[in-house]
């Protein structure tokens, strides 16, 4: 297990550590990163806890920690991890994670509230992203479906190049489009959102083909059996 697998920036903060002790701490964040891939996340954690107990003033083992605990839905934990990461680092970055735990928590109105918080031009453009996303979802939570479409209708539908924030964007707001009942315009984002997601990130293609599948059936019950001679 090397420890070359780990991020440049974790690598150089782990040397701050007493000799020995930044590479045991290594080892785990590398052998619980090899878990998450595999999706043991239960295992993962059990990795984390280790760093956690040996280096819990470390910056990217608490942001570890808080990761794994939101994979495995302890959305408590992880938010009280990522809330001490935000203080330790001083970063917005995972603001929108943070949001996203307060939903899981039953908390959307919280969520809504730690989005404010962020001045969107402080974070690069997968954030506000993220940040976009998880309002929208917040007021769906809340039954405001009108009032997340709109919360959806930003330049960035279009104006980002293709890949996996355009994709999730576009796949939220058609999703919210057909929960509003407007599904010729569904149907279409749905699309859009299959033709930018080069990465595979959604279902979207399997949702456009279903679709297609079932208009096609629709189309042949509505032609009827044809008469034989």
């Amino acid at each position: 297990m090397s420890l070359d697998e780990l991020d440049i920036g974790v690598f150089h903060e782990l040397r701050t550590l007493p000799e020995g002790l930044g590479e045991i701490v290594g080892r785990h964040l590398v052998a619980a990163d090899r878990l998450l891939v595999d999706g043991d996340v239960a295992g993962a954690r059990l990795h984390i806890a280790a760093a956690k107990r040996r280096a819990g003033r470390v910056a990217p083992v608490r942001e570890a920690a808080g990761i794994t605990a939101y994979l495995a839905g302890d959305y408590a934990e992880a938010v009280a991890e990522l809330r001490t990461v935000r203080r330790m680092t001083g970063s917005n970055a995972y603001v929108p994670m943070m949001a996203d735990c307060e939903r899981g928590l039953g908390k959307p109105q919280r969520a809504l509230e730690i989005i404010r918080e962020v001045d969107p031009k402080s974070v690069d453009g997968d954030t506000r992203v993220e940040l976009l996303l998880v309002a929208a979802g917040a007021r769906a939570d809340m039954g405001q479906l009108e009032a997340a479409v709109v919360l959806l209708q930003v330049p960035e539908l279009t104006k980002l190049p293709k890949g996996a924030s355009r994709a999730r964007l576009q796949y939220a707001y058609a999703d919210l489009l057909e929960r509003v009942g407007r599904e010729t315009e569904a149907r279409q984002w749905m699309r859009k959102a299959a033709d930018s997601d080069v990465d595979g990130v959604t279902d979207a293609v399997e949702r456009v083909e279903e679709v297609g599948g079932l208009s096609f059936i629709e189309e042949e019950l509505d032609e009827g059996p044809s008469s034989s001679d």
